[in-house]
């Protein structure tokens, strides 16, 4: 039996739109850092390998989840933190920028989910171009993947040198022009920020017809949608099988089945609150029930992992930490987690040599 991944997806007070009337605390919590604090710390009680923070352009967005991360990494130890930054209106330098400071303030725990934004009111909140059909939304976001990744090879490790006597700060010879010119953007480079300690922060793709392509050549996890396990693990090996044509190791690529839960220890509890939150058509499989309920889809193991996405929080985070976390321990799908471990290290991967030096 293979250890199975376990994220954590958080926005609001959860997927459903009316959880708001459950949660308890006044929405104005949404604003303050002591709430996204509290979440984290609920997700990592969860022992989860990372916890994923929702954005967009579009309308009840909220606020920045690059810096959102970037606050609650501090202080929040051993969880990964995988902000979604949209590639559609955002330069890919600052995209790179702002994931490496991420990996270097959370010690190697950062990771990021590309995403594009497809809508004319998106559009309309830069005035720089209409909207696009998804096809070439998603050739843009892999050249900003590319150029993203080559940034964070630009400087090689040991480049800041700090040498008194020759008053040399960095040594030269270890940064990089990138001179990257594609069909969305040219970049010179080298970045502004040092080689992170992950050098290349976990990316996350979800998957879509237009996105399986970007998915296949720089993916390290891939997230799902599927109505049952059967489903997902067709679709797990349709990914792999796209990767390996990618030519790249499959089992280098984890993929993640989105699950929306909403548990408590009484199974009849839980269905009585979705009642009462009213009819929602769900996105993936949902559970609704008892904790073994979702131990129960996670030991299936049709894929390499979940990604649970409560439709109320705080509670839904709770349920996960208290109840199924123990479980899964006791089942042996999961191990504790090693709190010194990087991401990357979580996932099985190796730490990416330098494209420009190879090591």
């Amino acid at each position: 039996m293979r250890t199975a991944h376990l994220a954590v997806e958080v926005s609001g007070f959860g997927r459903h739109p009316e959880a708001w009337r459950q949660a308890g605390v006044p929405r104005e919590a949404l604003l303050t850092p002591a709430h996204h604090i509290a979440t984290a710390q609920l997700a990592a009680q969860s022992g989860a390998d990372f916890l994923a923070l929702p954005d967009s352009f579009g309308p009840g967005s909220g606020l920045d989840a690059v810096a959102i991360a970037a606050r609650v990494a501090p202080v929040v130890p051993g969880i990964g933190l995988v902000p979604t930054v949209t590639t559609t209106h955002t330069e890919p330098f600052h995209t790179s920028k702002a994931i490496a400071t991420l990996d270097l303030v959370s010690s190697g725990r950062a990771g990021w989910e590309p995403a594009v934004s497809r809508t004319a009111q998106e559009a309309a909140q830069f005035g720089r171009k209409p909207a696009a059909e998804p096809a070439e939304l998603w050739r843009e976001a892999a050249e900003t993947i590319e150029v993203v990744v080559a940034l964070w090879d630009s400087w090689e490790d040991g480049a800041v040198i700090r040498d008194v006597a020759t008053g040399r700060y960095v040594d030269r010879e270890k940064l990089h022009y990138v001179d990257f010119t594609g069909e969305f953007f040219s970049v010179k480079g080298p970045s502004i920020t040092p080689r992170s300690p992950q050098a290349h922060p976990l990316t996350v793709l979800r998957e879509e017809p237009d996105s399986l392509a970007v998915a296949a050549r720089w993916a390290d996890v891939v997230r799902i949608e599927a109505p049952d396990p059967a489903a997902a693990h067709a679709a797990r090996e349709r990914i792999r099988a796209a990767v390996a044509d990618a030519g790249r190791d499959p089992d280098t690529v984890a993929v993640l089945l989105d699950v929306e839960i909403l548990l408590a220890a009484d199974p009849n509890a839980a269905r009585r609150e979705l009642d009462e939150l009213g009819e929602l058509a769900p996105r993936t499989l949902r559970v609704v029930g008892g904790p073994d309920a979702l131990v129960e889809v996670i030991a299936e193991q049709a894929v390499d992992g979940v990604t649970a996405i409560p439709l109320t929080l705080p509670g839904g985070l709770r349920v996960l930490a208290d109840e199924v976390a123990p479980r899964l321990l006791a089942a042996g799908l999961r191990t504790p987690a090693d709190p010194a471990a990087t991401l990357r290290e979580r996932f099985g991967l190796p730490r990416p040599a330098n494209a420009f030096t190879g090591v």
